[in-house]
């Protein structure tokens, strides 16, 4: 979110019946295992994860002798990621240095004759797959090739277009002193596909379902390298997904909007907007020094309305004690009674004092309930709203307090707050790996919340003076869009890679566009001189104008743009939101909410589009 500009973009058991018998060569006989010009002995070992609990997994690993003379022992060694270990193991003696692991057979299974296999298994915590996996030195799929390397690990793929039955994969390429001849495709690990290019879809999963996916290159000698880090997904559906009636329609209202925009609660009603919603983020209140403190008392609670500004047509009075906004809610509320009201607190301008904020969240929580809950005012508000821009990252400032902050913070919330009041927050959509979504524990946050706004607009706009142009609030990727993460897909699809279900997602629309000037290009990826003027900022204007000032000309990836003049805008527009609609609703997501209010027409058209788009 914003106070008056924002970059959301640039600015998610038991073990089983244990395996038999036995694999490779001795440990003793490893010390004259082949030097690299020698071939190393013909045997391999795959992985397999068996099941998995949530809590843990278990994980087989078979050895087979693909040569033609008997093996008397065998070792295997392989890395896992941090955070993913092995707790227990059976037919093998499993050890570890780091996130290095080695198993070696037991006196029993050692010997292994041409074409026979035998299985070790164990159980481990933890989400990572196996990398780096040797067979007594060798490669894990037949030993290397004398004067061949094998194949670097290729990128982590990303997850795209995720449905209730399949995921698309893209992965960047692996390297080769010789040349990758194809891919492998681990799902959970064990293989599933084998490829010639970069992405593969794969189809036939189960709705509602958690998967893994890695990727493991292979050279033209057929040698496989390390595998990718791994992917999470999870497939829509599955019986979580929230009915129609269960939708989130939720839109921001700004305090100061009471001033220049001279926008008011009563024009929710006058518009039609009161009865498309179901919820409103009062934005916004103030951080600061560790505490939830006023945004603006005279708008918040102190102007006096006349009867025509009035919900209710009728006068404020000097002596009532309540005033403002928060006495115009209430009115609303008395006329709407199934719009719940949250105090939203932060935003772009005011996120600077979460920081000291998360030093002591039960502290902050508690000033923050004292504050909601204040006798004068507690009957307007259903719940509190963080909008944190960002915890453990950068924005109008940097924070710094630590990944497990946001999670600290929620928590406190949700304890003082309890079950009967909302807790929810607005975050990020920065979909890049190692991006802000990285950057903090949203998962475990995830728990203690009942949904979050994503913030999927402001990807792209004038803070990148002379372009390339592009839409500030792309729903997918397309060619030449300025950064690849930058986009609605790619943040939900991390956000749910992170076990996240979409039942807690709500999808971010701009009621305004964002502009440059100086182009000479009508579609996207044109250069600019700067920002386009707007009547309250450079570089952004209401919808309400653009639909008459700069009418759409085009649209790409899922909303549009215009070009009038020099000018080139990105909005959105009721046809653009009815596709997003129909997309969250294929995604199971929540519901969707929008920035804000007083950017629509006199008659609500864009509300009124999410509204009819999810119903």
């Amino acid at each position: 979110m914003r106070t008056s500009t924002s970059r959301t973009g640039g600015r998610f058991r038991s073990r089983a019946t244990a395996g038999l018998t036995a694999l490779l060569l001795p440990l003793a006989a490893m010390v004259g295992l082949a030097s690299p010009a020698e071939a190393a002995p013909s045997a391999t070992a795959t992985y397999a994860k068996t099941s998995d609990w949530g809590s843990g997994f278990e994980g087989k690993w078979t050895v087979k002798n693909t040569g033609t003379t008997s093996l008397s022992s065998w070792t295997v060694e392989w890395d896992f990621p941090a955070g993913t270990a092995v707790t227990s193991a059976w037919d093998a003696d499993v050890t570890s240095s780091g996130n290095h692991w080695t198993a070696k057979n037991k006196a029993w299974n050692g010997p292994l004759a041409p074409g026979a296999s035998v299985s070790f298994g164990f159980n481990g915590t933890g989400s990572g797959s196996p990398s780096g996996c040797k067979l007594n030195g060798a490669s894990c799929d037949g030993g290397s090739v004398p004067g061949d390397n094998p194949p670097s690990a290729p990128g982590t793929p990303s997850a795209s277009n995720i449905t209730n039955t399949a995921v698309t994969l893209s992965w960047s390429a692996a390297t080769d002193d010789k040349g990758i001849k194809n891919y492998d495709v681990l799902r959970d690990g064990t293989r599933v596909a084998t490829v010639t290019g970069l992405t593969y879809t794969n189809t036939g999963l189960t709705a509602g379902t958690d998967y893994s996916y890695a990727i493991q290159a292979r050279d033209s000698a057929d040698q496989t390298g390390p595998v990718s880090g791994s992917r999470a997904v999870r497939t829509t559906g599955g019986g979580t997904d929230p009915g129609p009636g269960d939708k989130v329609k939720l839109g921001y209202f700004t305090n100061w909007g009471v001033y220049q925009r001279n926008y008011h609660v009563k024009n929710l009603v006058s518009s039609g907007t009161a009865a498309k919603i179901t919820h409103i983020n009062y934005a916004f209140g103030n951080v600061q020094s560790g505490r939830c403190t006023i945004g603006d008392a005279f708008a918040d609670y102190d102007k006096a309305y006349t009867a025509d500004q009035s919900v209710d047509g009728k006068a404020d009075t000097w002596d009532q004690p309540l005033r403002g906004n928060f006495n115009q809610l209430r009115k609303l509320k008395a006329q709407y009674p199934n719009i719940k009201v949250l105090w939203s607190f932060g935003g772009w301008t005011w996120s600077g004092g979460f920081g000291q904020a998360a030093a002591n969240p039960a502290a902050f929580a508690e000033s923050c309930y004292q504050l909601v809950e204040d006798p004068r005012w507690a009957d307007v508000f259903d719940g509190i709203d963080l909008d944190w821009e960002y915890p453990n990252a950068c924005g109008l400032t940097c924070d710094t307090s630590d990944p497990a902050s946001l999670k600290n913070v929620m928590q406190a919330m949700r304890a003082r707050f309890g079950s009967g009041n909302l807790v929810t927050a607005a975050i990020s959509a920065d979909g890049t790996n190692g991006g802000k979504l990285d950057a903090a524990d949203y998962a475990g946050a995830a728990q203690y919340v009942d949904f979050y706004n994503v913030m999927t607009y402001d990807f792209f706009g004038t803070w990148a003076a002379q372009g390339p142009t592009a839409p500030h609030s792309p729903l997918t990727s397309y060619a030449g869009i300025p950064q690849e993460g930058f986009n609605s897909e790619a943040a939900i699809t991390k956000l749910k890679g992170k076990g996240i279900s979409g039942s807690k997602l709500n999808l971010g629309i701009g009621f305004y566009g964002r502009g440059w000037t100086g182009v000479t290009q009508a579609t996207p990826g044109g250069t600019a001189t700067g920002p386009a003027p707007g009547t309250y900022e450079p570089g952004n204007e209401d919808y309400k104008v653009l639909k008459v000032t700069c009418p759409a000309t085009g649209t790409v990836a899922g909303t549009a743009y215009a070009k009038c003049g020099s000018n080139w805008w990105s909005y959105d527009t009721p046809a653009t939101i009815g596709t997003k609609m129909s997309w969250v609703k294929s995604q199971g997501l929540k519901g969707a909410f929008y920035w804000e209010f007083s950017g629509d027409t006199a008659n609500g058209e864009l509300a009124n589009a999410v509204h009819t788009g999810l119903r």
